[in-house]
């Protein structure tokens, strides 16, 4: 199917600037369903016009495109951070979902007089620092904890402005009273001095631990040479705190010194990359995130759109950055390395480690959580293969079945939760049809059978499977057409030929990868079809030869010959019946009837 605004597009293209820039793609309702970037806007746009795409959610997306609109930026990197702002703004059907539950902790240096330092799970932009995300929450427990012992910040949430404090407004509390607090409160506690304590916590989030030791040995020093030695016996336990924090991080080389980390692994519908932060030789930032694709998004993309997205919540990158490969597009302050061999490397394969630890979490936790049974999990696969709308819990398929014309029937088999219900089976005789005629036969059966569920107000089907290509397939959507059902139910039909799926509408079939759960399902029921037809079909040429074969007896009707192959259920035990049998089944003058007919002569 074409897209039925091409030229109204193709016009909107042509005057599009050669610039970078970010563009959007609307439906014919008004609503973005894709957001992308771009180098050059006129170039990238009409590649989507311009060529053939193998990928069948991209042919779907180009068709849905009712109108473009584009922003132009000055650099490809200015595109990149809007077109992750405007898909996480928009969330568009046809892209890369970022797949973050926002659960992990940041710890927050508030924007506020004499901040307090906490964790907290919301990242508002209220200017605030933020520290993170932490992946362990006991991490984040143990640097507030640390932070606690080394320094007596306030936990009050109290507005310690100048003038508050001067009116006397606030009361210490029993923080100040156990020694946590120094009572900025009543203006106990210089706030050049807490600013300090907070300028330090900072350099030890950041990773300059060695440059806080450093002017804490200053400190002791000059308190020891004061003879203040219950002081510099203080700041000499707060030191050690502070090795012993240190001597817990993950030390990868003193030499290197502000780097980012980022690596990526993909499965079929998702990607996970891992970032890492090394400052002064330790890792001070671990962080995963999922990508659900949408339209097999490459992985160069999807490590930018991660990229930004670090960005964005860091404020900065740092002015080297490792990654596995190098991505299409740079960054201003930054530059990409590729290691091979040393230290850097073992980095880019801890990240690696990362990653696909954070995906067998998922994988486990999804397991646990959810207790999807195989057919539930089944179900999804072929909702997400064959781009259904409903969970298609109920299945039907229908074959048809003649030789030469003769006795043309017509199956119908049925599975729910990815399983045969053969108790709902059904078989047809072709009523309204002459001669071997596929295709009305195959109207006639579809009307039949949803006529009758309509009128008896059964539950429908959310997929019906058709035996056949695109006629038997148009066929079937007439029958619905006249029920006013088509587009209520989800139909394809399967030719053998090459296990092509066809769409209603849509000349390109789709092709399943042959080991997948979905096709075997669907040749499962095409199969199964085949079968019950086929054994309905010879069941029906039986019934006919018998009776033709009875009929040419004088004497003997419609009726007897329902009598008897109720009695003795198949020709040969009629031949081999004795009289008394035969009289007792249908009489007297009737038994003798068939009994001579077998066995003295016609």
């Amino acid at each position: 199917m074409v897209n039925k605004y091409l030229e109204k597009l193709r016009s909107k293209i042509a005057v599009l600037p050669e610039k970078p820039g970010v563009y959007q793609y609307f439906s014919e309702e008004g609503i973005i369903i894709y957001v992308g970037k771009a180098k050059n806007l006129r170039k990238r746009v009409s590649s989507y016009f311009s060529k053939s795409h193998d990928d069948g959610k991209t042919r779907i997306l180009v068709r849905k495109i009712a109108d473009i609109q584009h922003i132009v930026v000055d650099t490809e990197e200015d595109a990149l951070l809007l077109e992750n702002n405007l898909i996480k703004k928009y969330q568009p059907r046809y892209n890369v979902l970022l797949k973050d539950d926002k659960s992990f902790p940041w710890i927050v240096v508030k924007n506020e007089a004499y901040p307090r330092v906490f964790q907290t799970r919301q990242f508002n932009r209220d200017g605030s620092v933020y520290f993170g995300p932490y992946t362990s929450t006991g991490m984040v427990r143990t640097l507030l904890d640390l932070f606690r012992q080394l320094y007596p910040l306030r936990t009050c949430k109290h507005n310690l402005s100048v003038d508050n404090i001067k009116k006397g407004k606030f009361k210490v509390c029993l923080e100040y009273h156990i020694g946590n607090c120094k009572g900025p409160c009543v203006g106990e506690y210089e706030e050049l001095i807490y600013n300090q304590h907070i300028h330090a916590i900072q350099d030890i989030l950041k990773g300059n631990i060695a440059s806080v030791i450093k002017i804490m040995k200053q400190l002791m020093l000059e308190y020891a040479h004061a003879l203040e030695f219950e002081k510099a016996e203080e700041i000499k336990q707060k030191i050690q705190l502070l090795d012993a924090y240190q001597s817990k991080s993950t030390i990868v080389n003193p030499k290197i010194n502000n780097v980012d980390v980022f690596s990526i692994i993909d499965d079929i519908g998702s990607s996970y990359v891992n970032f890492l932060r090394v400052v002064n030789g330790g890792i001070i930032q671990s962080h995963t995130m999922e990508f659900k694709k949408r339209i097999g998004e490459e992985s160069g993309d999807i490590l930018l759109l991660a990229m930004s997205e670090i960005q964005a919540r860091t404020n900065v990158l740092a002015r080297e950055i490792i990654v596995p490969f190098k991505p299409d597009m740079t960054f201003n302050n930054s530059q990409f390395l590729i290691p091979k061999i040393g230290d850097k490397k073992k980095l880019l394969e801890l990240s690696e480690r990362n990653a696909k630890y954070f995906r067998l979490e998922k994988l486990k936790q999804q397991s646990i959580g959810k207790k999807e049974t195989r057919e539930e999990r089944l179900i999804k696969t072929i909702q997400s293969d064959l781009r259904l709308k409903e969970l298609p819990v109920h299945i039907e398929c229908f074959d048809n079945s003649n030789i030469q014309g003769t006795t043309p029937v017509a199956a119908c088999v049925v599975f729910k939760n990815g399983k045969p219900s053969k108790k709902d089976y059904r078989h047809f005789n072709i009523k309204t049809v002459v001669g071997a005629n596929d295709f009305a036969s195959m109207e006639e059966v579809i009307f039949r059978r949803y006529k009758r569920l309509k009128e008896e107000g059964q539950s429908l089907p959310q997929l019906i499977v058709i035996d056949g290509g695109k006629g038997q397939l148009g066929s079937a959507l007439n029958a619905l057409d006249k029920l006013d059902l088509r587009g209520h139910i989800s139909i394809i039909g399967i030719a053998k030929r090459l296990e092509e799926i066809f769409y209603p509408g849509d000349p390109v079939p789709l092709y399943l990868d042959k080991n997948s759960e979905s096709l075997k399902v669907i040749q499962y029921l095409r199969n199964e079809a085949h079968r019950f037809g086929i054994t309905f079909h010879r069941n029906q040429r039986s019934k006919n030869f018998i009776k033709s074969e009875l009929e040419n007896i004088p004497g003997v009707g419609e009726k007897t010959i329902e009598e008897l192959m109720g009695h003795f259920k198949t020709l040969n035990k009629i031949k081999s019946a004795t009289l008394a049998d035969l009289q007792a089944c249908i009489g007297k003058d009737r038994g003798m009837r068939i009994y001579s007919w077998y066995n003295t002569g016609r």
